[in-house]
């Protein structure tokens, strides 16, 4: 295992961009950086804390979560807001996000978060997904902790991370995109379920934050492959990266370690290659 760079507070939404490396942002610090395969690391644009995950869009940009799901170009330009947050029903922002295959964007609410500072207890909150036609469709409720979510490999489930129950579920896809009841894939036993990917063979890659210091491996029926541990106990997303997509990129947070800013990213080599995650392809 390589550890490629530290000095940020809390890592999240790692996402490979071909070309030019893997991104992610810094939940504490604010800001979207990119790990080049050379090692450098550049910001690419400044951000308010907050941004809990991202996805690729085509006009050349990402789609990115925090109090609300918007669109940034690259090249820079005024934010272009998505999905509001509804603040009279509770909805304090968003965190984890990904793509299907026709390119619509799936998020989940936040019914708290400590990062907002909002002072409240936790509470149930949904997944929203954003049309290809700029709508808005509440697809599941009763979230608690919003975090990873990911496809299986044939689209037809998405798999979702519930990091205060400790759960890892997934439900059925239908072809609007709509989705049918939860049901529990993994309970994990050491640490809270973050972010996750999933690999061609099936298998979800779980990162296991509170304490979990790595990443839990599961067969497409749920059992446990193995456990790939990180220097770090809080272990807080994953994603496939590299021109074969074999090489994994596991990213953490500053918990558990002395200092404020040694959130870092690791690289270690598989020997099955990562999904491709499709662009987003809402209007912006």
């Amino acid at each position: 295992m390589e550890a490629l760079t530290e000095g940020y507070g809390l890592i999240e939404g790692p996402v490979w961009v071909p070309g030019k490396g893997l991104m992610f942002s810094d939940v504490l610090g604010g800001g979207v950086f990119c790990l080049s395969e050379s090692g450098d690391v550049e910001e690419v644009f400044q951000h308010r804390r907050g941004i809990g995950g991202m996805s690729l869009h085509q006009n050349d940009g990402l789609v990115v979560s925090g109090r609300n799901i918007a669109f940034k170009e690259f090249s820079g330009g005024e934010t272009k807001v998505l999905l509001e947050r509804n603040e009279a029903e509770g909805l304090v922002g968003f965190n984890d996000i990904t793509t299907d295959k026709a390119g619509r964007v799936y998020a989940g609410g936040l019914g708290s978060s400590p990062v907002f500072e909002d002072g409240r207890a936790p509470q149930s909150e949904n997944l929203y997904l954003i049309d290809l036609d700029g709508s808005i469709v509440k697809v599941a409720e009763d979230v608690r902790l919003t975090n990873g979510l990911g496809f299986s490999p044939n689209g037809r489930l998405l798999y979702h991370s519930d990091s205060i129950r400790r759960q890892v579920c997934f439900y059925e896809v239908n072809e609007d995109g709509s989705l049918g009841s939860k049901q529990v894939f993994v309970e994990t036993e050491k640490g809270a379920p973050d972010g996750l990917v999933v690999s061609e063979d099936g298998a979800v890659w779980v990162a296991l934050a509170a304490g979990g210091s790595g990443v839990a491996v599961y067969e497409s029926t749920g059992t446990l492959r193995e456990i790939i541990e990180i220097p770090h106990p809080m272990c807080t997303s994953v994603c496939f990266g590299g021109e074969d997509l074999k090489d994994l990129y596991i990213v953490s947070g500053s918990e558990g370690l002395e200092g404020e800013a040694r959130g870092g990213v690791f690289r270690i080599r598989t020997t099955v290659s990562g999904l491709t995650v499709p662009l987003a392809r809402v209007p912006v």
